[in-house]
């Protein structure tokens, strides 16, 4: 959010020497962090406003023109310019050699130079309100007209800051950080803040009174979701533009003016935090309601978004039906029109949860529901309606409140807190004195009464919408305040009476480790949500997953039972920038379960910690593919110090290749699954060109071993043999086959077996895969032979001969 120094000014008088840095510091530490202060006035450095004294027509181009134009103090510079509407006497913005401006407002700022233009010198540049960042406040009717100042009657040579009271300063401040602060949604909220962190007085708004006795039927139906609703009917205005001050001050926190009726209502709530609206009176029929939609009741939005409502949203209505999205927007065909001549001003409170649920729902998200969330108080109105009868009169002389109407239904409850002075001491860590805390407090808008044992504190309306509740807010108020700066560091005494050793969390940073940096995958996040789409494409069925009462979009309504849709939807993410590459992701997944919390009697969703992975590469390449992911999770027990799991083919995932798929087992159990992504489930998911083997394995039932079981093993005294060894075997057997075969411990002289080649092609007879060993082969106690070594290779392969029907590769 945007906030105009100049404009909090007007509600607290802050010295004009204040250094900057130090007020953003103060209020980061106090109250909201401030991300930026910026000094408006510099992106107007060099630009000054020019009168052009003379058009001369320009003699090699006949869209261009030499402008004689007096920049201060009588000095004249010819300027060529292209603008469309260049006349003698017009007071134009002229960006001197040096002024950094966006040419035809696209792309980076560039610095201004003298240029000659088809021969001609060129002093500066004539600009476009587009070119130098004001087309919201000067709007061109057509792309080469220039910004136009000689009504506001500037003398030449003046600084455009200057001459448009743009010399201001800009305080960014993270939204983040005042989630929990509706009161400071508006320049009044912190102007109060500063008030009270300087020990400075505050501007108050006098309360409005009405002199009318006619009222606007306000009727309410749901007084939980609108506390309270003020009308009032004002007759006499107009539809013209605002005021120049009003506009600028709109623009310069990121708003756009748009005429005098519209600029009020966002200017008092950009002032207070109170979100007002105008509706015009000769398109309300009979009376306004406020109640709960009728299920599918259409609604046209300002923004020509239609809606078909639901019974959860409140709206705004008349005899004839929804006018207004309450809280969120108006209706195109009730807010102000051209015609308008009379309006009902609204000035309303809205319940926060309710808004939040319908402008999620529309996906229409706007200034005031933003603030309507934050949960702002019923008794802001009164600000809000103050603001917005003194800017009517000041910019309608001649308009008149002819019916007025405040219904307050639901008064909002000042929060009232307990507070003992030894339970504040012992949080703070130090004693304030009481004077110092009442005065804190006072500041801020609290009543204080002090006890024998502590102090006794009403919160004011702005604070007790849920924002301060127990007694720990009220400890962080007087903590803030005081200064967090203020507090001296003690040192915390502790003891450690034994080592933690917390296995399964270990297990979790191992594995992590493993897959980045040996198996040099890269990790990713995801949010908790899946798509729709993915969903269908990877499971039977949506039955027994949760969903969420207020997705964040229509698609994204079920909360991950499975990391693999995400994982998929990465997967497209990036298919289109990588030919090959390997992800992961460690996280919870809920399942619905029968699980239910001690406490509160609820029954909550089992939350389980999940591994997924994908290994993506060529559809060509799919063995090798396998291979690779077999070997990584093969491998990963070895390298992260658990139980070791094996492979089974007992139970096809949904989303798997009906041949390429196994099942990860851990003690006859069934832990995870690795497996191909099927043709049907990859295109369903929107992967059109690489194939993909997925892992999902369920990290709690993984053992991790209680204390490291490694064993020294002497080097080699003597030389280990490598041999080759090739043959012919069935397609069905598998690798463990014959690992197991040759590894029987019968001939201790093999130390071990390694996989080196599969190969089937037109030389090898149908049904058969050739096989190629890499046998390796040592003693402990001499150098063999290369006699022996042959002994022991052609034992290996009679074996083999004889277990399961290899033959000896002749071809």
């Amino acid at each position: 959010m945007k906030l105009s120094l100049n404009w909090i000014k007007d509600y607290v008088k802050l010295p004009d020497d204040m250094d900057l840095s130090r007020l953003a510091y103060d209020l980061t530490m106090s109250t909201v962090e401030v991300e930026g202060v910026e000094n408006l006035a510099e992106r107007f450095d060099k630009i000054i406003v020019g009168e052009i004294k003379e058009v001369l027509p320009h003699p090699n181009a006949d869209k261009l023109r030499v402008c004689r134009v007096d920049i201060g103090a009588g000095e004249i510079k010819d300027i060529v310019c292209g603008g469309s509407n260049l006349e003698a006497g017009m007071k134009v913005v002229v960006a001197r050699p040096g002024a950094m401006v966006r040419w035809h407002g696209e792309g980076e700022p560039v610095e201004i130079k003298n240029a000659k233009l088809r021969g001609v010198e060129s002093f500066g540049m004539i600009c476009a309100s587009v070119e130098v960042g004001l087309a919201d406040l000067f709007p061109a009717a057509e792309e080469h007209e220039i910004m136009d100042v000689t009504s506001l009657g500037i003398a030449a040579g003046t600084p455009v800051a200057e001459a448009l009271e743009l010399d201001d300063i800009l305080l960014e401040i993270d939204n983040k950080s005042m989630t929990n602060r509706p009161d400071l949604w508006g320049h009044y909220g912190i102007a109060r803040e500063l008030a009270a962190l300087y020990d400075l007085e505050l501007v108050e708004f006098d309360k409005y009174t009405p002199d009318v006795t006619d009222t606007v039927d306000v009727r309410i139906a749901d007084t939980e979701r609108c506390p309270r609703y003020i009308g009032a009917k004002i007759e006499g205005l107009c539809v013209k533009p605002s005021p120049f001050k009003m506009q600028s001050r709109i623009w310069r926190v990121g708003m756009r003016p748009i005429n005098a009726l519209v600029d009020i209502t966002n200017y008092v709530m950009l002032a207070t935090g109170q979100p007002t609206h105008v509706f015009d009176s000769n398109h309300i029929i009979d009376h306004i309601e406020v109640r709960r939609a009728n299920d599918g009741e259409k609604l046209q939005l300002l923004n020509d978004k239609e809606l078909a409502l639901s019974t959860d949203d409140l709206v705004i209505a008349d005899a004839e039906g929804a006018v207004a999205l309450a809280g969120v927007m108006g209706g195109a065909k009730d807010s102000v029109l051209p015609e308008t001549e009379s309006v009902i001003l609204e000035v309303a409170n809205f319940e926060s949860r309710g808004v939040r649920r319908t402008a999620l729902r529309y996906d229409n998200r706007t200034e005031s529901s933003s603030r309507y969330e934050k949960a702002v108080d019923p008794e802001r109105c009164d600000q809000g309606l103050s603001l917005a009868m003194k800017l009517f009169a000041e910019l309608y002389p001649e308009m008149k409140v002819t019916a007025f109407n405040d219904q307050y239904v639901n008064k909002l409850e000042r929060k009232e807190i307990d507070v003992e002075f030894d339970w504040l001491d012992r949080r703070l860590g130090k004693r304030i004195p009481q004077e110092i805390v009442a005065k804190k407090l006072g500041t801020m808008g609290y009543d204080v009464t002090f006890t024998d044992v502590g102090m006794h504190i009403v919160v004011p309306t702005w604070r007790s919408t849920g924002d301060v509740s127990i007694k720990a807010d009220i400890m962080e108020e007087v903590a803030r305040m005081y200064g967090y700066e203020n507090f001296e560091a003690t040192t915390i005494t502790t003891s450690f009476d034994g080592a933690i050793n917390q296995l399964e969390v270990d297990l979790v940073r191992k594995i992590k480790e493993y897959l980045a940096f040996r198996c040099n995958m890269q990790e990713i996040f995801t949010y908790p949500w899946m798509t729709e789409e993915f969903v269908t494409a990877l499971m039977p069925d949506t039955n027994g997953i949760l969903a969420l009462a207020t997705p964040p979009a229509p698609t994204e309504k079920y909360i991950r039972c499975s990391l693999l849709p995400n994982i998929c939807k990465a997967i497209v993410k990036n298919e289109r920038n990588f030919d090959e590459f390997d992800i992961f992701e460690e996280a919870q997944v809920f399942l619905d379960s029968d699980y239910t919390n001690e406490y509160k009697g609820e029954k909550l969703p089992a939350q389980k910690k999940h591994l997924g992975c994908a290994f993506v590469g060529s559809s060509d390449n799919i063995q090798e593919l396998f291979r690779r992911a077999k070997g990584v999770i093969g491998s990963m027990p070895r390298f992260t110090h658990m139980e070791g799991f094996t492979f089974e083919k007992n139970e096809k995932p949904y989303w798997a290749d009906e041949t390429v798929w196994l099942n990860i087992m851990l003690n006859g159990k069934k832990i995870g699954d690795l497996a191909l992504l099927s043709k049907k489930s990859a295109l369903a998911c929107g992967i059109k060109v690489l194939s993909a083997i997925l892992v999902e394995l369920d990290m709690d039932a993984l053992a991790p071993f209680k204390s490291r079981t490694n064993r020294f093993v002497h080097t080699p005294e003597f030389p280990i043999n490598e041999y080759d060894i090739s043959f012919l075997v069935d397609s069905a057997v598998k690798w463990d086959e014959i690992y197991a075969c040759v590894m029987n411990k019968k001939n201790e002289l093999i130390r071990d077996l390694l996989f080196v080649d599969e190969y089937k092609g037109k030389q090898i007879p149908a049904g058969k895969k050739s096989i190629t060993l890499r046998l390796l082969i040592g003693s402990d106690e001499k150098t063999l032979t290369g006699a022996e070594i042959e002994a022991v290779a052609n034992s290996a392969l009679k074996k083999l001969n004889k277990n399961i029907g290899a033959d000896i590769r002749t071809v």
